[in-house]
């Protein structure tokens, strides 16, 4: 599936498959785009996220089944995040779950819209409405240390003070939207929810006030402070806590799908976990042996070069014993150091909005 806003991208736009959908991978340099994320304000095209709305009565019980965190009393007022998992404890998805007056929406992460809604539809035992709205809604994205005066001039400037996860129902151009204060980064990061026919135009009047950013760069930023990106991590059977989800799991709830699996989890094994580390000249692919002293340990989950460390980052899932901050392991030819997150410091945690 292209993007919708692909007509409203310039020639030079180079779009990329992620999973089942078409994005731009960037729009000029990750370098160029990194900056925006880190330094001022980035538009981000955000129409590879599927939205799902579940409404109808039982909308709210159907909700609790499916997600690995308590939603009974999310508000439309309301946004929060949280897995889907499967039977076995697997991860389907990590979602945003927007509160609406009615039911709520599911933002999926990038790509994985249609095996969300697969997901869900196999699960309706309530018989609730379960509507892709992906066709007729249009997410779009405002990430920087400066978003919040993006904010102010395109929209609303009370709307940039928000609290992290509060959303409204709100007007631009006097088309409906719905805004909420969320991010992938650690910067300030807003989201807007628009009807698909007047997306382009929303777009280019961002555009007038900052710089598109691709999935390259959002990516790069996102691994930099531990953002999950579920594509690479929920890969090889790995459980909730070798893959350091369970952040994102209320285990004190009283059932989800999934729910034993996580609690034989939380009460298993040692097994392995997941961590940070830097250095080496060249980025490892996934699935790249780590060794400690000559002993192999684990592998590489994916890395990139990170552009804030100006060096490889990558995650490794490691034997347990060894997930601890500062040591030195061998990843292919290069040593390397294991790290603490987040590995950079976002701008946004010094810079107040004003």
């Amino acid at each position: 599936m292209d993007s919708v806003l692909a007509n409203a991208h310039p020639e030079e736009t180079v779009f990329g498959e992620v999973l089942d959908v078409t994005v731009p991978l960037r729009f000029s340099t990750p370098a160029e785009e990194y900056q925006a994320l880190r330094e001022r304000a980035a538009l981000l095209d955000l129409s590879g996220l599927g939205l799902i709305e579940i409404s109808g009565d039982g909308a709210v019980d159907f909700a609790q089944r499916v997600l690995a965190r308590d939603v009974e009393y999310l508000t439309s007022e309301r946004c929060m995040m949280s897995l889907v998992l499967d039977e076995s404890g697997q991860i389907v998805d990590q979602v945003v779950v927007w509160g609406r007056e009615n039911g709520m929406f599911l933002e999926s992460s990038c790509g994985a819209g249609p095996r969300l809604l697969e997901h869900l539809q196999k699960h309706n035992d309530e018989g609730v409405d379960i509507v892709d709205r992906s066709g007729d809604l249009t997410i779009l994205g405002l990430e920087g240390p400066y978003a919040w005066g993006v904010v102010g001039r395109l929209i609303d400037g009370e709307l940039a003070s928000l609290p992290f996860e509060a959303v409204v129902d709100t007007t631009w151009n006097g088309v409906d939207i719905v805004f909420g204060r969320t991010g992938f980064t650690s910067e300030y990061g807003y989201q807007m929810i628009v009807p698909t026919e007047s997306a382009a135009e929303l777009w280019r009047q961002s555009l007038e006030q900052a710089v598109p950013a691709g999935n390259e760069a959002l990516e790069i930023a996102m691994l930099e402070v531990r953002q999950p990106v579920i594509r690479h991590e929920a890969t090889g059977g790995v459980d909730i806590i070798e893959g350091g989800a369970n952040w994102l799991v209320d285990i004190t709830k009283e059932s989800f799908i999934g729910k034993e699996a996580v609690l034989e989890a939380f009460n298993g094994s040692v097994g392995r976990r997941t961590l940070g580390f830097s250095g080496g000249g060249s980025v490892p692919e996934p699935g790249t042996r780590v060794l400690a002293a000559g002993q192999d340990i684990g592998e590489v989950v994916y890395a990139v070069h990170s552009l804030g460390l100006g060096a490889t980052l990558g995650l490794a899932r490691v034997d347990a014993e060894f997930a601890a901050a500062g040591l030195r392991f061998t990843v292919g030819d290069a040593e390397v150091t294991t790290l603490t997150s987040p590995y950079i410091t976002p701008k946004s945690w010094s810079i107040p909005i004003i």
